[in-house]
């Protein structure tokens, strides 16, 4: 049905949650600002790096690019701590690309750390593109990044099916083309991802094998 599927990175494929509230935090300790609680992480990333900045250091934003800097120069050396793979997810890719599935990650990640977690967990799927924040490109929810990967690889958008786990990526997928799929297992509910444009929902990673009929 689909040639291809572009995943989400954070949410998606790992449980990225507890090392990004550590590292960010620890930044913003550092700073002498309040902390937040792991679980408000659920809906402060997703984004990228700079707007994650934003929102945590709340009403004090002249000090945001000074707390990015120290978040990811900690979060770089440190973003496998506690981070695994969501369970039935490795399982799920060695499945599709068994299945001759041509796959693919885009995140709002910085690109260094969504390769250096992709390369850890994922060492044996032979993804064709894994990209993450970059200088010069526009991050989810704007299109870009997904139509740059599309062309990359030499696949129509149209032929994509796009998994994510907020609203982020189902407005990325709309946007460029490719069929969006919400991962309940992820930061976000249901209704975020129905609201944002999901064609369907999955409970578990093995989901996506019948729908790719797999």
């Amino acid at each position: 049905m689909y040639e291809a599927v572009l995943f989400d990175l954070d949410g998606t494929l790992t449980d990225t949650l507890a090392d990004i509230a550590a590292a960010m935090n620890r930044a913003l300790r550092l700073h002498d600002l309040p902390e937040w609680p792991v679980e408000a992480y659920r809906y402060l990333v997703g984004n990228g790096a700079k707007v994650l900045s934003e929102r945590c250091v709340r009403e004090r934003q002249e000090l945001a690019p000074a707390v990015r800097q120290t978040y990811q120069a900690y979060y770089e050396t440190h973003n496998l701590v506690i981070t695994q793979p969501y369970e039935g997810v490795p399982e799920m890719l060695r499945a599709l690309a068994a299945a001759g599935i041509a796959l693919a990650v885009l995140s709002n990640k910085p690109d260094a750390d969504t390769k250096n977690v992709v390369r850890h967990f994922f060492p044996e799927v032979p993804f064709r593109v894994v990209r993450g924040q970059m200088e010069g490109v526009p991050v989810k929810p704007d299109p870009a990044g997904a139509v740059a990967v599309a062309a990359e690889m030499g696949i129509a958008p149209g032929d994509f099916l796009y998994l994510g786990d907020t609203a982020v990526d189902m407005r990325c997928a709309l946007a460029a083309g490719m069929h969006p799929v919400g991962a309940l297992w992820g930061f976000r509910t249901a209704q975020e991802l129905q609201e944002s444009g999901a064609e369907a929902l999955v409970q578990h990673p093995s989901e996506l094998l019948r729908l790719m009929d797999v």
